[in-house]
């Protein structure tokens, strides 16, 4: 072999040698020991894979400020603002609670959610975390306090942590905060026509719409003026009454419970429809509660449950059983509904649904069922009462309780704004 033959022989040699270790360094044994290539690195989850997915998942703690819910939608500052960011790039949030910060992180590092919807503190990045701060801000109240308070995304998601930091105006929030204290003074969260608690006292006429309750009561079991009664605190009669979290009617019917009590929408502000409706979703919260022995007590929890929500009901029993009362009277039970508006009882362990605005879900009941009373003593031609009086309970220590008609709320509303 010439030199120039021997060459080339050393120079395919080194070729192929080279081949094979770069081949080996890609190919990897599979378990069935078949040769494959390797998967490539699953890309970061930034904002164009969130807004792919169509959803914006968000975790933060339960509170007034933070995230709960009323009469089925999710309310608190945080939820609106996180809810605000969603819309504004083409998502739909999804809301989560958890019970602690340490588990706020967690979630994040886990890759579990996407954005931590809480301000937190510039101590709770620790080296090593992988989360940067982004969007919504605010200063510490605590004048000794330093560093102003920021969400939190991951930090390979800079998309999203550009797009948040583009999106946030303190404007924003302070909106959100004037129109929530707004929504919550006494009739300042429904738009309505006041009209009178009674059209007739001489003919026993309570309400316009009194033969609908008379008719659908019946088939419940209920005495019409409880219904009526209710229907006065819900509405004030008015039968195209809205509130700002989008419940309906005379009975306040949120769209999706019309939807499944089968009431079309084009109907929701029909004053028999409505009433219909309410009727049904009334059973159904009754025989939710059917554990809860005697009508009338049970028809307090149902008042309860169609103000605040089945889930949080269930909770105050669970906090009245846990603290060695009875879950199954009211006057035990009452007491926790008042305290889930208290961080030790709505973050307690046997709480699931969280913050509750307690103060008003027992009004609620205690107002209908006074405003019951009166109705009572109205009467009314053909008809005889199902239910046994309810008894007067407002001296009971720690407890409050007053009966406005529409025009007094009103006119508190107005008072409270100014």
């Amino acid at each position: 072999m010439n030199l120039k033959g021997y060459l080339s022989l050393c120079a395919c040699i080194m070729a192929c040698t080279f081949f094979s270790c770069d081949e080996k360094e890609e190919k990897r044994i599979s378990p069935l020991g078949i040769t494959a290539q390797p998967k490539e690195e699953s890309a970061d989850y930034d904002l164009p894979q969130i807004q792919e997915s169509g959803e914006l998942i968000a975790v933060t703690l339960s509170g007034p400020d933070t995230y709960y819910e009323y009469k089925g939608r999710g309310c608190g500052l945080q939820f609106e603002m996180a809810e605000n960011f969603a819309n504004s790039i083409g998502t739909r949030l999804r809301m989560e609670t958890v019970r602690d910060t340490a588990e706020l992180l967690r979630r994040m590092e886990s890759g579990e959610a996407d954005l931590v919807a809480l301000e937190m503190p510039p101590a709770s990045l620790l080296p090593g975390t992988g989360l940067q701060f982004a969007g919504a801000w605010a200063m510490p109240s605590d004048t000794t306090a330093r560093g102003r308070k920021q969400w939190l995304v991951r930090q390979n998601a800079p998309l999203l942590a550009e797009a948040l930091d583009k999106w946030y105006k303190p404007e924003m929030r302070k909106a959100l905060i004037r129109r929530d204290r707004l929504r919550f003074v006494p009739g300042g969260g429904v738009k309505r026509r006041v009209r009178a608690p009674i059209q007739n006292r001489s003919k026993g006429i309570i309400s316009p719409y009194d033969t609908d309750f008379i008719r659908h009561s019946r088939g419940i079991g209920w005495d019409w003026r409880l219904m009526a009664a209710q229907c006065y605190q819900e509405s004030g009669f008015d039968p195209q009454a809205v509130s700002w979290a989008g419940a309906r009617g005379l009975m306040q019917i949120m769209p999706e419970t019309a939807t499944h009590l089968g009431l079309p929408a084009h109907e929701i502000h029909v004053p028999e429809k409505n009433i219909g409706a309410a009727a049904r979703y009334l059973k159904e919260l009754e025989r939710k509660f059917r554990d809860v022995p005697g009508r009338l007590e049970r028809i307090r929890f149902v008042l309860a449950a169609y103000n605040g929500g089945s889930g949080h009901v269930r909770d105050a029993m669970a906090l009245a059983q846990k603290h060695g009362k009875n879950p199954h009277t009211w006057k035990d039970v009452a007491p926790f509904i008042l305290g889930l508006a208290r961080p030790q009882y709505y973050n307690d362990p046997v709480v699931q649904y969280g913050f509750l605005r307690g103060e008003e879900t027992y009004g609620y009941v205690e107002s209908i069922l006074e405003r019951w009373q009166r109705y009572r003593a109205v009467g009314h031609a053909g008809t005889v009462s199902s239910l046994p009086a309810p008894s007067r309970r407002n001296t009971r220590k720690g407890f409050k309780s007053s009966v406005l008609s529409a025009e007094e709320l009103e006119a508190k509303s107005k008072q409270e704004i100014e």
